[in-house]
C-alpha cells in the first residue's frame, strides 16, 4: 500500500485527509413479398415467385443451404440480376467476403467483394444459362449455391447466404486479454482524484480487477511520483520541516533545498520499493481494495488489516510483505542522506512504525470517507 503523495508531505499538506492507498447494420434484403399495384392504363405485370434450395453443390465443403427468391420482371429482353447478403450462422454480416459467379463458360465468370453492408449484386446476366454463386471468407467454410437458371429480366435475391466457421463451430467468442483489461482499469484509476485534483490512484473500487503487470506497477508509481500535486506536497512539507528545523539541516535556502531533496527521496523510495519493485517480485497488488459493503465492524477490520494483508496477483489474500518491506527499506535508506543526528536504528524503527500507522489511517479514510469525495471513480 502506497501513499499517492509522499507520506510526510501528505500528512501536512492534507492533514492526513488523503493518505497513501494500500498501495453495418445488417443489410436489409428486398422482401420476397411484393405488393401488386393495378396500373390504370396497363395490365398488371405477372410475378412468378419460386423457391430454390441452394444446398451443398457438388464439390462444396459447406452444408449450409440458402433460399433463392426470384422475381420476374416484365421486360422480356431485360438482363437478369442475382443479389444477396453474406452473413454468418448467427445472422451477423460479413463485409469483405469474396463472391464469385460461375456460368457455363469462363467468359461468364464474375468476381466481386461484398460491400460494407455485406451486400453483393451481379447484373447483366443472360436468360436460360445456369449460374452458381460461391462465397468465401477467411476463417469460414466455402459456401456454394445450387445451379440457378434465370429467365429474362428476373431479379434473384439469394437469402440465407450463411457461412459457417471452419472447424464446425457456429459462433465466435472474443476475449480481451487480462493485460488489456488491467490497462483499461488503470487508465480509469488515473482519473480518480479527491475533490477533483488530489490523486487517489491506488484504490480499487471494482470487486474483481485484473492483476497488474510489472509494467503497470512501475507506471503507476511514476505517475504518482511526478503528479503536480505530489510535487506541491513535497515543497509544502519541506517548508513545514524548515520551520520546525527538522531534520537537522541548516537554515536558509540551502537548508530548504536539502529538505526538499529529503522529502522527495523519502517519497520516491517508498513508492518505488513498496509500490513497484517488491509487488513485482512478490506478485502482490499494491492497491487498497475498497470493501464498501457489510457491517461497520467488518469494514473496520478490513481497513485496519490493509497494511498487513494484501491481494496477490492470483487474487488470494497474502501477508503484505510488499508494503511492510517497502517501509523498512525506505526507512533504512534515510540513513544515507539524513543528518547524523537523525540517523540510527531507533530513528529507522520510529519511521517504520509511523508509516504503518499512517497506512491504517489512510485505509480508514479510503473505506469510510474518500469514496464520496473521489471523482471519476469506477463503477462497481
Amino acid at each position: 500500500m502506497r501513499f499517492s503523495l509522499p507520506s510526510a508531505a501528505l500528512t501536512a499538506f492534507l492533514g492526513l485527509f488523503v493518505l497513501q492507498p494500500v498501495l453495418p447494420a445488417q443489410q436489409l434484403i428486398a422482401s420476397s413479398t411484393h405488393e401488386v399495384v393495378d396500373l390504370p392504363d396497363a395490365p398488371q405485370p405477372a410475378f412468378n415467385a419460386s423457391t430454390i434450395d441452394a444446398g451443398t453443390a457438388q464439390g462444396s465443403t459447406s452444408n449450409t443451404s440458402a433460399t433463392i427468391d426470384p422475381v420476374n420482371k416484365p421486360a422480356a429482353n431485360s438482363p437478369a440480376i442475382i443479389s444477396g447478403t453474406v452473413m454468418d450462422s448467427n445472422g451477423d454480416i460479413i463485409p469483405g467476403a469474396s463472391v464469385d459467379l460461375y456460368g457455363p463458360s469462363p467468359a461468364d465468370h464474375q468476381s466481386l467483394i461484398a460491400n460494407d453492408s455485406a451486400g453483393f449484386e451481379f447484373d447483366h446476366l443472360k436468360k436460360g444459362l445456369s449460374y452458381k454463386v460461391v462465397v468465401t471468407s477467411p476463417g469460414f467454410v466455402k459456401w456454394n449455391s445450387q445451379p440457378i437458371v434465370l429467365d429474362a429480366g428476373q431479379f434473384f435475391i439469394l437469402q440465407k447466404v450463411n457461412l459457417t466457421i471452419e472447424g464446425g463451430s457456429t459462433s465466435v467468442t472474443v476475449y480481451s486479454s487480462p493485460v488489456q483489461i488491467a490497462t483499461e482499469q488503470v487508465q480509469l484509476e488515473y482519473q480518480q482524484r479527491v475533490l477533483g485534483f488530489i490523486p487517489n490512484f491506488y484504490v480499487v473500487y471494482d470487486k474483481d480487477p485484473a492483476p497488474l503487470t510489472t509494467k503497470l506497477k512501475f507506471q503507476m508509481a511514476m505517475k504518482v511520483s511526478y503528479d503536480p500535486v505530489s510535487v506541491a506536497g513535497i515543497l509544502f512539507m519541506a517548508s513545514v520541516n524548515q520551520a520546525a528545523d527538522r531534520p537537522a539541516y541548516q537554515q536558509g535556502w540551502l537548508g530548504y533545498g536539502q529538505r526538499v531533496g529529503q522529502e522527495a527521496a523519502d517519497s520516491f523510495s517508498d513508492i518505488l520499493f513498496g509500490g513497484a519493485i517488491l509487488p513485482s517480485l512478490l506478485h502482490q497488488d499494491p492497491r487498497y481494495y475498497y470493501q464498501g459493503t457489510g457491517s461497520t465492524n467488518s469494514r473496520l477490520k478490513h481497513a485496519l488489516s490493509a497494511p498487513f494483508i494484501c491481494k496477490g496477483d492470483n487474487g488470494k489474500s497474502q501477508i503484505n510483505f510488499s508494503s511492510m518491506g517497502g517501509d523498512a527499506i525506505s526507512a533504512s535508506l534515510t540513513n544515507l542522506y539524513y543528518p547524523s543526528a537523525d540517523r540510527g536504528a531507533s530513528n529507522t524503527i520510529e519511521s517504520f512504525v509511523i508509516n504503518t500507522a499512517e497506512r491504517e489511517v489512510s485505509a480508514l479514510l479510503q473505506e469510510f470517507v474518500l469514496r464520496k469525495l473521489t471523482s471519476h471513480k469506477k463503477s462497481e
